[in-house]
Protein backbone atom coordinates (compact mmCIF):
# COMPACT_ATOMS: atom_id res chain seq x y z
CA UNK A 1 0.00 0.00 0.00
CA UNK A 2 1.07 3.79 -0.65
CA UNK A 3 -0.47 5.74 1.89
CA UNK A 4 0.85 8.94 3.22
CA UNK A 5 1.85 7.76 6.94
CA UNK A 6 2.18 4.25 8.41
CA UNK A 7 2.07 2.64 11.14
CA UNK A 8 2.61 -1.49 11.25
CA UNK A 9 3.49 -4.08 12.61
CA UNK A 10 3.62 -7.92 11.49
CA UNK A 11 0.25 -8.43 11.82
CA UNK A 12 -1.39 -5.32 10.56
CA UNK A 13 -1.08 -2.31 8.60
CA UNK A 14 -2.54 0.84 9.46
CA UNK A 15 -2.23 3.56 6.74
CA UNK A 16 -3.99 7.08 6.10
CA UNK A 17 -4.41 7.98 2.51
CA UNK A 18 -5.30 11.12 1.28
CA UNK A 19 -8.62 11.78 -0.40
CA UNK A 20 -10.76 14.09 -2.56
CA UNK A 21 -12.14 17.05 -0.37
CA UNK A 22 -8.79 17.73 1.69
CA UNK A 23 -9.84 14.62 3.86
CA UNK A 24 -8.23 11.50 4.60
CA UNK A 25 -9.01 7.68 4.62
CA UNK A 26 -7.97 5.53 7.36
CA UNK A 27 -7.14 1.88 6.16
CA UNK A 28 -6.32 -1.09 8.35
CA UNK A 29 -5.33 -4.12 6.72
CA UNK A 30 -5.40 -7.59 9.01
CA UNK A 31 -1.96 -9.41 7.48
CA UNK A 32 -2.10 -12.67 8.75
CA UNK A 33 -2.44 -14.71 5.45
CA UNK A 34 -1.13 -18.07 6.26
CA UNK A 35 -3.47 -18.11 9.14
CA UNK A 36 -6.53 -16.42 7.16
CA UNK A 37 -5.91 -13.05 9.30
CA UNK A 38 -6.07 -14.69 12.43
CA UNK A 39 -7.00 -11.36 14.50
CA UNK A 40 -4.46 -11.42 18.05
CA UNK A 41 -4.12 -9.48 21.27
CA UNK A 42 -1.77 -7.54 19.93
CA UNK A 43 -3.87 -6.79 16.61
CA UNK A 44 -6.84 -6.24 18.66
CA UNK A 45 -5.17 -3.78 20.46
CA UNK A 46 -3.15 -2.01 17.28
CA UNK A 47 -6.72 -1.89 15.63
CA UNK A 48 -8.80 -0.37 18.88
CA UNK A 49 -5.86 2.56 19.29
CA UNK A 50 -6.16 2.97 15.42
CA UNK A 51 -9.89 3.45 15.52
CA UNK A 52 -9.83 5.85 18.65
CA UNK A 53 -7.32 7.94 16.96
CA UNK A 54 -9.31 8.30 13.81
CA UNK A 55 -12.87 8.68 15.57
CA UNK A 56 -11.35 11.69 17.04
CA UNK A 57 -9.33 13.05 14.17
CA UNK A 58 -11.47 15.68 12.05
CA UNK A 59 -9.42 14.98 8.99
CA UNK A 60 -10.16 11.52 8.95
CA UNK A 61 -13.43 11.13 6.85
CA UNK A 62 -13.76 7.22 6.65
CA UNK A 63 -12.41 4.04 7.63
CA UNK A 64 -11.06 1.16 5.32
CA UNK A 65 -11.07 -2.03 7.17
CA UNK A 66 -9.81 -5.32 4.89
CA UNK A 67 -7.62 -8.63 5.43
CA UNK A 68 -3.98 -8.79 3.19
CA UNK A 69 -4.89 -11.88 0.42
CA UNK A 70 -7.40 -13.24 -1.56
CA UNK A 71 -8.13 -16.20 0.42
CA UNK A 72 -9.53 -14.66 3.45
CA UNK A 73 -11.04 -11.39 5.64
CA UNK A 74 -10.50 -13.05 9.18
CA UNK A 75 -10.66 -16.50 10.02
CA UNK A 76 -12.07 -15.13 13.69
CA UNK A 77 -9.44 -15.12 16.73
CA UNK A 78 -6.14 -16.21 16.80
CA UNK A 79 -6.82 -19.52 18.67
CA UNK A 80 -3.06 -21.30 18.41
CA UNK A 81 -2.16 -18.45 20.20
CA UNK A 82 -4.68 -18.80 23.10
CA UNK A 83 -4.26 -22.52 23.50
CA UNK A 84 -0.38 -22.02 23.52
CA UNK A 85 -1.20 -19.30 26.45
CA UNK A 86 -3.37 -21.77 27.80
CA UNK A 87 -1.26 -24.68 28.33
CA UNK A 88 1.72 -22.88 29.09
CA UNK A 89 -0.44 -21.73 32.43
CA UNK A 90 -1.04 -17.91 31.36
CA UNK A 91 -4.72 -18.43 32.43
CA UNK A 92 -5.45 -14.65 31.77
CA UNK A 93 -4.35 -14.45 28.07
CA UNK A 94 -8.22 -15.67 26.58
CA UNK A 95 -10.29 -13.08 28.97
CA UNK A 96 -7.92 -10.46 28.18
CA UNK A 97 -8.13 -11.17 24.38
CA UNK A 98 -11.51 -11.42 24.74
CA UNK A 99 -12.10 -8.25 26.42
CA UNK A 100 -9.99 -6.49 23.84
CA UNK A 101 -11.72 -7.87 20.45
CA UNK A 102 -15.11 -7.67 22.12
CA UNK A 103 -14.07 -3.69 22.85
CA UNK A 104 -13.46 -3.50 19.14
CA UNK A 105 -16.22 -4.46 18.04
CA UNK A 106 -18.64 -2.90 19.82
CA UNK A 107 -16.65 0.41 19.02
CA UNK A 108 -17.28 -0.24 15.36
CA UNK A 109 -20.69 -1.42 16.27
CA UNK A 110 -21.04 2.26 17.31
CA UNK A 111 -18.66 4.20 15.11
CA UNK A 112 -18.77 7.92 14.60
CA UNK A 113 -17.80 7.67 11.12
CA UNK A 114 -18.45 5.40 8.18
CA UNK A 115 -16.89 2.19 8.23
CA UNK A 116 -16.19 0.45 4.88
CA UNK A 117 -15.40 -3.77 5.32
CA UNK A 118 -14.17 -5.64 2.57
CA UNK A 119 -15.74 -8.92 3.70
CA UNK A 120 -14.05 -11.16 1.00
CA UNK A 121 -13.23 -14.28 1.48
CA UNK A 122 -13.45 -16.55 5.33
CA UNK A 123 -15.01 -14.69 7.57
CA UNK A 124 -15.82 -16.53 10.32
CA UNK A 125 -16.45 -15.84 14.06
CA UNK A 126 -14.43 -12.74 15.10
CA UNK A 127 -14.50 -11.94 10.99
CA UNK A 128 -18.28 -11.65 11.06
CA UNK A 129 -18.37 -10.12 14.23
CA UNK A 130 -15.53 -6.76 12.70
CA UNK A 131 -17.92 -7.50 9.43
CA UNK A 132 -21.21 -7.12 11.12
CA UNK A 133 -20.69 -3.93 12.63
CA UNK A 134 -19.25 -1.53 10.08
CA UNK A 135 -21.40 0.74 8.22
CA UNK A 136 -20.71 -0.01 5.06
CA UNK A 137 -20.30 -4.13 4.12
CA UNK A 138 -19.20 -5.29 1.71
CA UNK A 139 -19.52 -9.13 0.01
CA UNK A 140 -18.19 -10.79 -2.52
CA UNK A 141 -18.31 -14.13 -4.84
CA UNK A 142 -15.52 -15.45 -2.96
CA UNK A 143 -17.28 -15.02 0.40
CA UNK A 144 -17.77 -17.65 2.86
CA UNK A 145 -19.27 -16.52 6.61
CA UNK A 146 -20.28 -18.81 9.66
CA UNK A 147 -20.13 -18.90 13.40
CA UNK A 148 -18.67 -21.97 13.68
CA UNK A 149 -17.94 -22.11 17.84
CA UNK A 150 -19.71 -25.22 18.84
CA UNK A 151 -16.93 -26.68 17.28
CA UNK A 152 -14.19 -25.48 19.46
CA UNK A 153 -15.75 -25.48 22.49
CA UNK A 154 -16.98 -21.98 22.30
CA UNK A 155 -20.03 -20.06 21.44
CA UNK A 156 -20.95 -17.34 18.69
CA UNK A 157 -19.41 -14.23 20.08
CA UNK A 158 -18.05 -11.07 19.41
CA UNK A 159 -21.91 -9.67 19.33
CA UNK A 160 -22.94 -12.99 17.67
CA UNK A 161 -25.58 -13.81 20.45
CA UNK A 162 -27.08 -10.25 19.36
CA UNK A 163 -27.11 -10.19 15.64
CA UNK A 164 -27.92 -13.93 15.35
CA UNK A 165 -30.99 -13.23 17.38
CA UNK A 166 -32.21 -10.85 14.93
CA UNK A 167 -32.12 -12.54 11.75
CA UNK A 168 -35.62 -13.31 10.23
CA UNK A 169 -37.32 -16.36 12.33
CA UNK A 170 -35.04 -19.26 14.02
CA UNK A 171 -31.89 -18.85 11.34
CA UNK A 172 -29.47 -17.27 13.86
CA UNK A 173 -30.42 -20.54 16.05
CA UNK A 174 -29.81 -22.93 13.68
CA UNK A 175 -26.66 -21.45 12.38
CA UNK A 176 -25.20 -21.53 15.73
CA UNK A 177 -25.88 -24.96 16.40
CA UNK A 178 -25.32 -26.19 13.26
CA UNK A 179 -22.06 -23.89 12.59
CA UNK A 180 -22.93 -23.87 8.87
CA UNK A 181 -20.96 -21.89 6.15
CA UNK A 182 -23.15 -19.26 4.18
CA UNK A 183 -22.63 -17.12 1.39
CA UNK A 184 -22.78 -13.69 0.24
CA UNK A 185 -26.66 -14.01 -0.39
CA UNK A 186 -27.30 -15.24 2.44
CA UNK A 187 -25.60 -12.14 4.21
CA UNK A 188 -27.53 -10.05 2.02
CA UNK A 189 -30.69 -11.83 3.54
CA UNK A 190 -29.21 -11.73 7.51
CA UNK A 191 -28.74 -8.54 7.14
CA UNK A 192 -25.21 -9.17 7.87
CA UNK A 193 -24.10 -7.17 4.22
CA UNK A 194 -24.85 -4.12 2.50
CA UNK A 195 -23.70 -4.68 -0.95
CA UNK A 196 -22.70 -7.17 -3.42
CA UNK A 197 -19.09 -6.78 -5.38
CA UNK A 198 -16.62 -8.88 -7.89
CA UNK A 199 -13.73 -9.78 -5.81
CA UNK A 200 -11.60 -8.47 -8.33
CA UNK A 201 -13.26 -5.09 -8.00
CA UNK A 202 -11.37 -4.46 -4.28
CA UNK A 203 -8.12 -2.71 -5.94
CA UNK A 204 -10.18 -0.32 -8.10
CA UNK A 205 -13.15 0.36 -5.47
CA UNK A 206 -10.32 0.81 -2.43
CA UNK A 207 -8.16 2.39 -4.24
CA UNK A 208 -9.24 4.13 -6.75
CA UNK A 209 -12.63 5.24 -6.35
CA UNK A 210 -13.05 5.38 -2.51
CA UNK A 211 -10.28 8.08 -2.45
CA UNK A 212 -11.42 10.17 -5.25
CA UNK A 213 -15.67 10.66 -3.73
CA UNK A 214 -16.36 13.66 -2.84
CA UNK A 215 -15.85 13.33 0.53
CA UNK A 216 -17.24 16.30 3.34
CA UNK A 217 -15.46 15.56 6.61
CA UNK A 218 -19.31 15.47 8.30
CA UNK A 219 -19.84 12.26 9.08
CA UNK A 220 -23.62 11.77 8.19
CA UNK A 221 -22.68 13.17 4.58
CA UNK A 222 -20.10 11.26 3.72
CA UNK A 223 -22.04 7.95 5.24
CA UNK A 224 -24.93 9.04 2.59
CA UNK A 225 -22.34 9.61 -0.05
CA UNK A 226 -20.86 6.08 0.42
CA UNK A 227 -24.43 4.07 0.45
CA UNK A 228 -25.14 5.79 -2.75
CA UNK A 229 -22.05 5.00 -4.09
CA UNK A 230 -21.89 1.62 -3.69
CA UNK A 231 -25.07 0.93 -4.55
CA UNK A 232 -24.15 2.38 -7.83
CA UNK A 233 -21.23 0.37 -8.05
CA UNK A 234 -22.71 -2.77 -6.94
CA UNK A 235 -26.19 -2.22 -9.71
CA UNK A 236 -24.39 -4.18 -12.78
CA UNK A 237 -23.28 -7.29 -10.12
CA UNK A 238 -26.95 -7.60 -9.13
CA UNK A 239 -28.12 -10.60 -11.16
CA UNK A 240 -24.55 -12.33 -10.16
CA UNK A 241 -25.62 -12.82 -6.76
CA UNK A 242 -26.28 -16.79 -5.87
CA UNK A 243 -29.48 -17.03 -4.07
CA UNK A 244 -29.73 -17.24 -0.18
CA UNK A 245 -29.78 -21.02 1.35
CA UNK A 246 -31.36 -19.70 3.91
CA UNK A 247 -34.20 -17.64 2.51
CA UNK A 248 -34.60 -20.83 -0.12
CA UNK A 249 -34.76 -22.98 3.03
CA UNK A 250 -36.46 -20.55 5.23
CA UNK A 251 -38.95 -22.93 6.24
CA UNK A 252 -37.53 -26.06 6.69
CA UNK A 253 -35.45 -23.96 8.76
CA UNK A 254 -37.55 -23.02 10.75
CA UNK A 255 -39.25 -26.81 11.10
CA UNK A 256 -35.86 -27.82 12.46
CA UNK A 257 -35.56 -25.86 15.21
CA UNK A 258 -39.19 -25.31 16.66
CA UNK A 259 -39.01 -26.86 19.90
CA UNK A 260 -39.63 -25.31 23.54
CA UNK A 261 -36.39 -27.25 24.86
CA UNK A 262 -33.02 -27.78 23.35
CA UNK A 263 -33.22 -31.72 23.28
CA UNK A 264 -36.48 -31.15 21.14
CA UNK A 265 -34.47 -29.22 18.71
CA UNK A 266 -30.97 -31.60 18.94
CA UNK A 267 -33.44 -34.33 18.08
CA UNK A 268 -34.96 -32.46 15.28
CA UNK A 269 -31.68 -31.66 13.52
CA UNK A 270 -29.98 -34.81 14.34
CA UNK A 271 -32.83 -37.42 12.97
CA UNK A 272 -34.45 -35.09 10.78
CA UNK A 273 -35.13 -35.44 7.04
CA UNK A 274 -31.88 -34.15 6.09
CA UNK A 275 -29.90 -37.02 4.06
CA UNK A 276 -30.56 -35.44 0.94
CA UNK A 277 -29.47 -32.34 1.25
CA UNK A 278 -25.51 -32.19 2.02
CA UNK A 279 -25.72 -28.76 3.51
CA UNK A 280 -28.17 -29.88 6.30
CA UNK A 281 -26.86 -32.82 6.33
CA UNK A 282 -23.34 -31.29 7.11
CA UNK A 283 -25.46 -29.02 9.60
CA UNK A 284 -26.08 -32.16 11.74
CA UNK A 285 -23.00 -33.63 11.80
CA UNK A 286 -21.22 -30.21 12.53
CA UNK A 287 -23.90 -30.72 15.51
CA UNK A 288 -23.64 -34.25 16.55
CA UNK A 289 -20.05 -33.48 16.79
CA UNK A 290 -20.03 -30.24 18.41
CA UNK A 291 -19.49 -29.40 22.24
CA UNK A 292 -22.25 -30.00 24.29
CA UNK A 293 -21.86 -27.20 26.70
CA UNK A 294 -21.50 -25.01 23.77
CA UNK A 295 -24.69 -25.90 22.64
CA UNK A 296 -26.14 -25.22 26.09
CA UNK A 297 -24.55 -21.86 25.65
CA UNK A 298 -25.90 -21.00 22.55
CA UNK A 299 -29.34 -22.01 23.84
CA UNK A 300 -29.43 -19.57 26.61
CA UNK A 301 -27.71 -17.16 25.38
CA UNK A 302 -30.51 -17.07 22.72
CA UNK A 303 -32.92 -16.84 25.38
CA UNK A 304 -31.43 -14.08 27.40
CA UNK A 305 -30.18 -11.67 25.67
CA UNK A 306 -33.47 -11.17 23.50
CA UNK A 307 -34.09 -8.15 25.22
CA UNK A 308 -30.96 -6.65 25.42
CA UNK A 309 -28.89 -3.95 23.87
CA UNK A 310 -25.54 -4.88 21.81
CA UNK A 311 -23.87 -3.56 25.20
CA UNK A 312 -25.56 -5.76 27.56
CA UNK A 313 -25.17 -8.61 25.12
CA UNK A 314 -21.61 -7.98 24.89
CA UNK A 315 -20.83 -7.99 28.41
CA UNK A 316 -22.61 -10.66 29.16
CA UNK A 317 -20.67 -12.55 26.09
CA UNK A 318 -17.55 -11.33 27.85
CA UNK A 319 -18.11 -13.16 31.22
CA UNK A 320 -19.15 -16.27 29.41
CA UNK A 321 -15.92 -16.58 27.11
CA UNK A 322 -14.05 -15.65 30.25
CA UNK A 323 -15.51 -18.29 32.26
CA UNK A 324 -14.52 -20.88 28.84
CA UNK A 325 -11.29 -19.81 28.80
CA UNK A 326 -10.67 -21.57 32.18
CA UNK A 327 -12.41 -25.11 31.28
CA UNK A 328 -11.22 -27.77 28.98
CA UNK A 329 -13.51 -27.69 26.48
CA UNK A 330 -12.12 -24.30 25.19
CA UNK A 331 -8.58 -25.91 24.76
CA UNK A 332 -9.51 -28.77 24.05
CA UNK A 333 -11.69 -27.94 21.12
CA UNK A 334 -8.88 -26.10 19.85
CA UNK A 335 -6.47 -29.05 20.25
CA UNK A 336 -8.94 -31.32 17.97
CA UNK A 337 -9.64 -28.82 14.94
CA UNK A 338 -6.27 -27.10 14.49
CA UNK A 339 -3.42 -28.32 16.89
CA UNK A 340 -3.41 -31.68 16.80
CA UNK A 341 -5.84 -32.12 13.78
CA UNK A 342 -7.40 -35.38 15.14
CA UNK A 343 -11.01 -33.86 14.56
CA UNK A 344 -11.94 -35.89 17.50
CA UNK A 345 -12.62 -33.53 21.01
CA UNK A 346 -12.91 -35.51 24.15
CA UNK A 347 -15.73 -33.06 25.36
CA UNK A 348 -16.18 -32.64 29.21
CA UNK A 349 -19.32 -34.35 28.54
CA UNK A 350 -21.07 -36.74 25.84
CA UNK A 351 -24.13 -35.56 25.12
CA UNK A 352 -26.35 -32.49 25.86
CA UNK A 353 -28.67 -34.34 27.88
CA UNK A 354 -25.33 -35.46 30.12
CA UNK A 355 -24.46 -31.51 31.21
CA UNK A 356 -25.42 -30.59 34.84
CA UNK A 357 -27.85 -27.45 34.86
CA UNK A 358 -25.00 -25.85 37.51
CA UNK A 359 -22.38 -26.37 34.77
CA UNK A 360 -24.37 -24.27 32.39
CA UNK A 361 -25.57 -21.91 34.94
CA UNK A 362 -21.98 -21.45 35.98
CA UNK A 363 -20.88 -19.82 32.56
CA UNK A 364 -22.72 -16.83 33.36
CA UNK A 365 -20.96 -15.98 37.01
CA UNK A 366 -18.66 -13.34 36.37
CA UNK A 367 -15.40 -13.90 37.91
CA UNK A 368 -14.92 -10.51 39.16
CA UNK A 369 -17.34 -8.05 40.67
CA UNK A 370 -19.04 -5.96 38.73
CA UNK A 371 -16.61 -2.97 39.16
CA UNK A 372 -14.30 -4.73 37.80
CA UNK A 373 -16.15 -5.77 34.75
CA UNK A 374 -13.10 -5.30 32.18
CA UNK A 375 -16.29 -4.04 29.36
CA UNK A 376 -18.31 -1.62 31.92
CA UNK A 377 -17.93 1.37 30.48
CA UNK A 378 -18.65 0.17 27.31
Amino acid sequence: MNGDRISSNQSIWIEERSATGGVRLGYAVLNQPASLNALSLESAELLDAALSGWADDPSVACIVLSGSGERAFCAGGDLRRIYQAIRSGDASYAGRFFAREYRVVAKIHGYPKPILCWGDGVAYGGGLGLLAGASHRVVTEKSRLAMPEISIGLFPDVGGSWFLGRMPGRIGLFLALTGLHFQAGDALFLKLADAFLPAEERASVLEERLPNLPWTGRAEEDRLLLSRSLREWARPWRSSIAPARTRLDFDRIQSLTDGDTLQEIADKIAYGPVSTDPWFAQGAENFAEGCPVSAWLIWELSRRTTRMSLKEAIRMETVVACQCGMRSDFPEGIRALLVDKDRKPQWSDRSIGEVPPHKVEEHFQAPWPPEEHPLRFL
